[in-house]
């Protein structure tokens, strides 16, 4: 029996053709997000330039006062835009590097062959030739594999690390990201307003952009505090301008908390999947609530998120528990112990 295929009309064939970020209903609905958050941004600022004759002039008195504001505001776009289009690790893309001379890597047609994981987008499964998903599990561990039980306590099963969706051997922190459809490293969130998820190699990136995001909602809340509270005008500009307020408070006080939220994350390195499903995950359910597996202390912490590191933690044996576990004296205060 034949299987019925829909029928593209020309205007389909088209447009998945030179806009597939349209066919695709999450790429159209992060295109659609992203779209919205510019035009926010300039809502704001154009509100000023045309409603207020003052403001106007005040730049012309202060020219380098409005070139700043404007360096910011281009600033946080292009960080957003950044870290919109950033990589935040994927375990796959780290396999290939580890992997990358490896036999079963090479693009040999009769050993190896590549397959799409999931029809939402282009991640995929490296594996052998005619093998099954479950065979694949049970043959010899590649350098990947070998790496990956070498981060976990002896005696762990590398079939219980193998990720369902991907069938990739997971390393400790990495999670399958069902809106991307592949497993990121030191899995942090799924941002929909960047439309990628936040992980090892762009949380440095994201950090970055809402702190510039909220240098923004001050500089321009003080404005629209100066305009509303200095200047006369009519009621309708005043009741535009005290709903704009309302967004500006609302939107500053969110990206506020989630600036010293993540400030935290980083300092102790740690997640926002690890501290919110610290309970669910496997490797944190036996470790104290205070104690922060993978943390190396303040400054190693701060080095690893801005430089770049892209080593993979490991996790941290007994004794190391023991030791993180210590109650801080005097003593550790003097010697900066978490730093």
């Amino acid at each position: 029996m034949g299987v019925c295929c829909p029928i593209l009309q020309p205007w389909d064939r088209t447009r998945d053709s030179y806009l597939p970020c349209l066919s695709d209903p999450v790429r159209r609905s992060s295109l659609f997000m992203k779209l919205g958050l510019v035009a926010l941004h300039l809502v704001f600022i154009g509100f000023l330039f045309f409603c207020d004759d003052e403001f106007i002039q005040k730049t012309k008195r202060d020219p380098w006062y409005m070139a700043s504001y404007l360096l910011l505001f281009s600033l946080t776009l292009l960080q957003y835009f950044v870290t919109s289009g950033s990589s935040p690790g994927y375990v796959i893309d780290a396999m290939r590097d580890v992997c990358g001379s490896d036999a079963i890597y090479r693009n040999a047609p009769p050993t190896t062959s590549i397959q799409h994981g999931s029809r939402k987008n282009g991640s995929f499964v490296i594996n052998v030739e005619g093998e099954s998903a479950s065979a694949a599990g049970r043959r010899t561990p590649t350098s990947w594999g070998k790496m990956v039980l070498d981060l976990y306590p002896p005696g762990t099963s590398i079939r219980n690390l193998t990720c369902g969706y991907c069938h990739v051997e997971q390393p400790p922190r990495a999670k399958h990201c069902h809106d991307c459809d592949r497993c990121v490293l030191q899995f942090d969130h799924h941002c929909v307003w960047l439309g990628t998820c936040v992980g090892q190699k762009n949380h440095c990136k994201f950090w970055w952009y809402i702190c510039e995001e909220s240098a923004l909602c001050i500089w321009t809340l003080i404005m629209y505090i100066d305009y509303l509270t200095n200047v006369a005008k009519p009621w309708w500009k005043t009741a535009i301008i005290i709903l704009l307020l309302v967004v500006l408070v609302i939107s500053m006080i969110f990206v506020l908390l989630l600036l010293l939220f993540h400030s935290y994350l980083i300092l102790t390195n740690q997640s926002t999947y690890e501290l919110v499903r610290r309970k669910r995950i496997p490797y944190m359910r036996n470790i104290p609530e205070r104690v922060h597996p993978f943390s190396r202390g303040i400054k190693r912490n701060l080095y690893n998120v801005c430089c770049g590191n892209d080593t993979l933690d490991s996790l941290p044996t007994s004794f190391e528990l023991e030791d993180k576990a210590r109650p801080y004296t005097c003593l550790d205060m003097l010697k900066c112990r978490c730093c």
